[in-house]
């Protein structure tokens, strides 16, 4: 069981600076006018780590950083008072761009690969979560993996934790995911969409995607299973048990950051000593609460406060 003391160490291997602004409506060729533009931080573990912190838990972060942007990055973590090690490396971090047109509603969201990582500096990251001098509950690992890093970084992060004698909370996709769960971890949240591409299956019900989930977990690949299925809902499978949790009615005004929000409620969670269905509820009003705020913001607290006590978590 994690400790209340012991800090959910979040690794984000490819941050960005993201962007977001907004515009009538979105053509080709036309110049297009935009309003005020909004910086915030972006990457997976980076969104975890922040909303842990911002629930009241015990998080740090861990990044690498080069350019302008990672010293932009670096700075406005520090003023969240977010605790955080930049790890300094050569290439420039990356910068994405979200925009949304008022006429629809719709957002189209740029993504930038990043920064190529020589082997030293993904090296170093490692062996910075093999050397981190606070005592860890959980490691999360959120993102995509910048060009440079081998797709089984994940996989060796897995087994550097569990030399640690800590658990793994993975959120990725493609060749990192399935590398990383060759390797076991202790719990991985996909969507449905990278379950599908995991799996090559169609998962066309939530029944299939229970089935898949449960292979994962029978297979010794994860001990815990979040399937995030969007306006379905999400599935909880353990070894311990199976739950359900229908999506809550909220206006959505961005989808952006509602995974990493989803998780980083989890985690912050599972820190408080609750019991996976519990912190499943939490998870789910922490994601419903994210698509309350515009632009690429997380969960607000008193959202999450809010909603929790309307959250139905079903035991399958």
């Amino acid at each position: 069981m994690t400790s209340l003391a012991d800090t959910v160490l979040c690794l984000t291997m490819n941050p960005s600076v993201d962007i977001s602004t907004h515009t009538g409506r979105v053509v080709p060729t036309d110049k297009l006018r935009c309003g005020a533009a909004q910086r915030d931080a972006g990457g997976g573990g980076l969104n975890v780590a922040r909303v842990v912190h911002r629930l009241g838990g015990h998080s740090s972060a861990l990044y690498p950083a080069g350019g302008t942007a990672g010293q932009w990055l670096t700075q406005h973590l520090a003023q969240a008072g977010l605790p955080a090690r930049a790890f300094p490396i050569a290439q420039d971090t990356r910068e994405n761009f979200t925009v949304q047109a008022l006429d629809t509603g719709a957002e189209y969201r740029f993504v930038l690969p990043g920064p190529t990582m020589t082997e030293g500096e993904w090296q170093g990251c490692l062996n910075a979560v093999n050397t981190w001098p606070d005592p860890l509950g959980l490691v999360v690992a959120s993102g995509s993996l910048p060009p440079g890093v081998p797709a089984d970084f994940y996989a060796r992060l897995a087994r550097t934790a569990r030399q640690r004698g800590v658990r793994l909370v993975l959120d990725s996709s493609g060749a990192a995911l399935a590398a990383a769960l060759q390797a076991g971890v202790f719990l991985v949240k996909p969507s449905l969409r990278e379950l599908r591409e995991l799996t090559g299956l169609p998962l066309a019900t939530a029944e299939d995607g229970r089935a898949a989930a449960q292979a994962l977990v029978d297979r010794g690949q994860a001990d815990v299973v979040a399937l995030t299925m969007g306006d379905r809902g999400a599935l909880l499978i353990s070894r311990k048990g199976a739950w359900r949790s229908e999506a809550l009615p909220v206006d959505v005004a961005s989808s952006v950051g509602a995974g990493d929000s989803f998780v980083g409620a989890l985690v912050w969670s599972l820190q408080q000593g609750h019991a996976l269905p519990a912190a499943f509820g939490w998870a789910m009003a922490a994601g419903s609460a994210a698509l309350l705020t515009p632009g690429t913001g997380l969960c607000l607290p008193q959202d999450v406060q809010r909603l929790q006590p309307l959250v139905r978590v079903v035991a399958l």
